[in-house]
């Protein structure tokens, strides 16, 4: 750790994930604040697993492109550093060496030259089993204990790696940092963790500042924020006019996505916001207090892992028939009879097969105590996951006839249930991937896990 006499710390947040994009007028007014760093969050598992399994990014190449080609030159200019985390919106190998070349690219094309640090989270099958062994790896809440099957299920295991990876980097003189799956806040904390200041801090600007301008009034993913960190409290503003921080909108965003409102875990311990204290200063701005660090005996990271489950097939069809949406229920029930009878001795049997209404507890259709809800038009998704795409086509396709030609009670047209906005109406989705490691891994080596490697450009 270095410390120098600097009374504060200034982060710019440009967007809440690299791709979202900002108004370039409220980012060169964040550089006309003189920030200490540029730090972007580039991912999340709220898309779901596809993503960490296909080695997809969920943001367009080009969006992230035009971002990067923003951030970096003006980092440069201001000679700031630029710490990207969790990047191509998972982490995985994969991911981060997408971003390197759009770095790449983006380096040949301005001229660039720096030096890039870039830090992998992912880990090999073998040495997760070994941790097994060990007895390093717990269950993250309800789910059962990780056993080596499951890792030999897996496509990629990553980790969300702390802010000391990042302070490492930023010792050895980077000045871009491109890291796998990170916490999310640890791009945003690292430099004033790495200057002295308190990490309870450091870490909390972090949590609001990674969602960048979602968190003022209006809300916005793609909308600039600036965090200045001090000895003993921070202060949060958007950096856009048309929007402010009130104390009730960042005290709501500490809360964002935790199960416990008090207490916020993350590698090596939790953020306790019991005493943290939120003062409006301004009419854009919020000043944070009070917050406090509390470690824990252990240092754990938490495990993403995903494996592929099958292969989707869906079909979205509408109907405003009144009579057919009182029936809906039983309609779907005797379609799937009938798909299920159809294929019983045809060897096509492991399939899932779902029906999804919208316009009738569509969203909530999960919690059967949700009181029903009623549309006088219903948007029906039929969808099946199958071991083969051909399996998922062929049930998906023979549901959909089937319901479109379904003889309900009281129907009075035989030309055809369903309306389909497309053609083809069946959509090929590809691979279904499902997480089957959200666990704890212990380690003793806060930085060896998370290799380092330099390219000077």
């Amino acid at each position: 750790m270095t410390t120098d006499n600097k009374q504060e710390i200034r982060v710019l947040s440009p967007t809440a994930i690299l791709g979202y994009g900002f108004p370039e007028e409220s980012f060169r007014e964040g550089m006309r604040r003189k920030p200490d760093v540029i730090a972007c969050d580039a991912g999340s598992t709220d898309p779901g697993p596809y993503y960490l399994g296909a080695g997809y990014s969920f943001t367009d190449r080009n969006a992230v492109k035009r971002d990067l080609s923003i951030m970096i030159p003006a980092a440069l200019e201001a000679g700031i550093p630029v710490m990207i985390g969790t990047a191509g919106g998972s982490g995985a190998r994969p991911h981060v060496e997408e971003t390197v070349g759009i770095i790449e690219e983006i380096v040949k094309e301005q001229g660039l030259h720096f030096k890039m640090a870039v830090i992998q989270s992912e880990f090999e099958k073998d040495y997760i089993k070994e941790k097994i062994r060990k007895g390093d790896i717990e269950p993250l809440g309800p789910v059962p204990a990780l056993e080596e099957k499951d890792v030999d299920e897996s496509i990629h295991i990553v980790a969300q790696m702390g802010e000391e990876p990042y302070i490492k980097a930023l010792e050895e003189g980077a000045q871009v940092i491109l890291a796998g799956r990170s916490y999310d806040p640890c791009e945003f904390s690292a430099l004033a963790i790495s200057r002295g200041f308190d990490k309870a801090l450091a870490i909390h600007m972090g949590k609001i500042l990674e969602c960048a301008a979602i968190t003022a009034l209006p809300g916005s993913g793609s909308d600039c924020m600036m965090g200045t960190l001090k000895k003993d409290s921070f202060v949060v503003e958007p950096l856009n006019p048309i929007r402010k921080c009130t104390a009730l909108s960042v005290a709501a965003h500490s809360l964002y996505e935790k199960s416990n409102p008090y207490f916020l875990p993350g590698p090596g311990g939790a953020l306790d916001l019991h005493e943290t204290k939120f003062n409006q200063l301004s009419d854009t701005q919020v000043e944070v207090s009070g917050t406090k660090f509390v470690p824990t005996e252990q240092y754990f990271v938490k495990l993403e892992g995903v494996r592929r489950v099958g292969y989707r097939t869906m079909s979205p069809a509408a109907t405003h028939d009144p009579v057919m949406i009182s029936q809906i229920d039983t309609i779907v029930e005797k379609v799937r009879e009938r798909v299920e009878d159809n294929f019983r001795n045809s060897g096509l049997k492991d399939f899932y097969l779902d029906f999804k209404i919208y316009g009738k507890k569509g969203v909530m259709h999960m919690f059967p105590e949700t009181p029903d809800s009623s549309s006088d038009e219903l948007l029906i998704i039929i969808e099946a996951v199958a071991p083969t795409q051909e399996e998922a086509n062929t049930i998906c396709g023979f549901a959909r006839s089937t319901m479109l030609h379904y003889g309900y009670e009281g129907r009075i047209s035989t030309a055809g249930n369903l309306a389909f906005p497309f053609s083809p109406s069946d959509c090929k989705m590809g691979a279904v991937y499902e997480f089957n490691v959200y666990h704890l891994m212990r380690i003793d080596d806060t930085c060896a896990p998370f290799p380092i490697t330099y390219t000077n450009y």
